[in-house]
């Protein structure tokens, strides 16, 4: 329409302050024509004509260039003999998208004002459709960066541990920023990080610890509180390498890092980077999003620890309780009626027969209640437990159970003490249970150390008529209690007519559980 030998469609980045080619390769993608230097983009279009443009915002007809002052020394225009040149900014809401770039190598003065009217109408259709894109774009972004925090918000509402947290928040923000780097860390109180999350570039793995460098994104977060910003573009150009801040020293062309607020305390931070250009500028705001998800989820953790932590002690106090309550009847209520009966059958022996058949029944009752009180103080806490351990306070159970015992133990050694107390109230309630309510005729008892994984399994099964359930008040709700105080795990099937299995997994060490100093 125009006879222009080439047309050129550059697109202007606010954000990254930069033109914008088409990437080679025709997906979509663009090339920052200003970062590529080296790379001959900047000879593909005349940067002089495009900084004249973006300057007055209107649109530029030039006869010939390489005659005109002001962009004949262009490197574009170097071995070129001739060239017109018609420029039209394209502008939206009044900000510069993009420039219509025409030229012609074979005429000097090709293009007239009939045909900058003409590229006008069609740099006005362009405005409106580049308008719609970037609405369109913008829409898109909102949805992907809603998406993932959906995504990331059902981790935290389900409680999953925080180093999964961290791990999917990182690759969240790395693919919704197209970050090449994402880190999470924590700030310690010697003033090092430990890194807690990673994606992309950054070979830090999570665990790690290391100071940062005080002029680095992250140094910055962890010297004031607030989000920082380093841009290579916005630095000193005489600055060597060896005095940039380490990310920008690295490769990254622009490094964002946000505070990790837990409670009112600055917990880590979270820093994205991009080797190719600069980030944009809502990064800090749009990066604040996830990081309160972090500090929810880490906030959740330590509350649970803490939570756990106190039911353990509540647990293990009352066990201690049971002991002491079990050691004081036997050294003091049971050995008072082992004397009594003692000294009756003393007695008989010096009285009368007659008043000895009394006697005799007063030593029956002494000895009866002398069970009584044996039987009461071995279901508060069996001594064969503290002496012998858990086999053999189970085997015990399994003797005097009503109801034949296959029991298995593979298990060496002895468990922390509240692990096995709780072990063996578990088999006690599940035989008391199968015996009482389950009409079972064999149960199955297995005892299991998992040394790899750190846990004491106890698994119960029996051939009764099922049914079971921790609401049916048959005491497996305290049961559910005690395993969920220890960090354990409970899992009942016992459908009807199938018999029960129980199954208890109890964490032989104390579960890390927190993140937080």
């Amino acid at each position: 329409m125009t006879g222009a030998t080439d047309v050129h469609l550059l697109l202007w980045s606010d954000d990254r302050q930069a033109w914008l080619l088409p990437a080679p390769g025709g997906d979509g993608g663009v090339i920052p024509v200003s970062t590529d230097i080296g790379t001959g983009h900047e000879r593909a279009v005349p940067m002089s004509v495009l900084r004249y443009a973006r300057r007055m915002r209107a649109p530029l007809v030039v006869a010939d260039a390489t005659r005109d002052e002001r962009f004949a020394r262009d490197p574009y225009f170097t071995d070129v003999t001739r060239c017109s040149l018609l420029a039209v900014p394209i502008l939206s809401r009044g900000t510069l998208q993009a420039v219509l770039l025409l030229e012609n190598r074979l005429i000097r003065g090709a293009f007239t004002t009939e045909r900058l009217d003409g590229v006008k109408l069609i740099a006005g259709q362009l405005a409106v459709s580049l308008d719609n894109a970037h609405l369109y774009a913008g829409f898109r972004q909102i949805a992907d960066e809603q998406t993932a925090l959906r995504r990331v918000a059902t981790l935290v509402a389900r409680g999953v541990r925080p180093d999964l947290v961290f791990a999917a928040v990182a690759d969240e923000v790395g693919a919704l920023f197209g970050a090449d780097s994402t880190a999470i860390v924590r700030f310690e109180p010697d003033g090092d990080t430990t890194v807690m999350g990673r994606h992309g570039l950054d070979r830090s793995q999570p665990g790690s610890r290391g100071k940062p460098d005080p002029n680095s994104a992250m140094g910055l977060v962890q010297a004031t509180g607030r989000a920082a910003r380093r841009d290579a573009d916005d630095l000193a150009d005489d600055l060597t390498s060896a005095g940039l801040p380490e990310d920008i020293a690295a490769g990254l062309r622009s490094a964002v890092a946000n505070p990790i607020v837990v409670e009112g305390r600055v917990w880590g931070a979270m820093r994205v980077g991009s080797r190719r250009e600069r980030l944009p500028q809502d990064t800090e705001q749009r990066l604040a999003d996830f990081t309160e998800l972090i500090a929810t989820a880490i906030a959740n953790a330590d509350s649970r620890t803490e939570l756990t932590a106190s039911r353990a002690r509540i647990v293990a106090t009352a066990d201690q309780t049971r002991r002491r309550i079990e050691r004081d009847l036997h050294d003091g209520a049971q050995q008072r009626l082992v004397a009594l009966a003692l000294q009756l059958r003393a007695a008989q022996e010096a009285v009368p027969p007659a008043l000895g058949a009394q006697l005799d029944l007063a030593v029956a009752g002494a000895t009866g209640a002398l069970d009584e009180l044996r039987e009461i103080a071995r279901g508060i806490h069996p001594a064969i437990l503290t002496e012998g351990g858990l086999g053999a306070a189970l085997r015990v159970l399994a003797r005097r159970s009503p109801i034949p015992v296959d029991l298995d133990i593979r298990a060496e050694g002895r468990p922390p003490e509240h692990i096995e107390v709780s072990a063996y109230y578990v088999v006690a309630e599940a035989l008391t249970n199968a015996a009482k309510h389950a009409c079972a005729s064999a149960v199955t008892v297995t005892v299991e150390a998992d040394t790899a994984n750190a846990v004491l399994r106890v698994a119960v099964r029996d051939d009764g008529i099922g049914g079971a359930d921790f609401a049916g008040g048959t005491g497996l709700v305290g049961l559910k209690d005690r395993v969920e105080a220890l960090g354990g795990r409970i899992v009942l099937h016992s459908p009807r007519g199938a018999g029960t299995s129980l199954r208890v997994e109890l964490p032989i060490t104390a579960a890390s559980g927190g993140t937080s100093r």
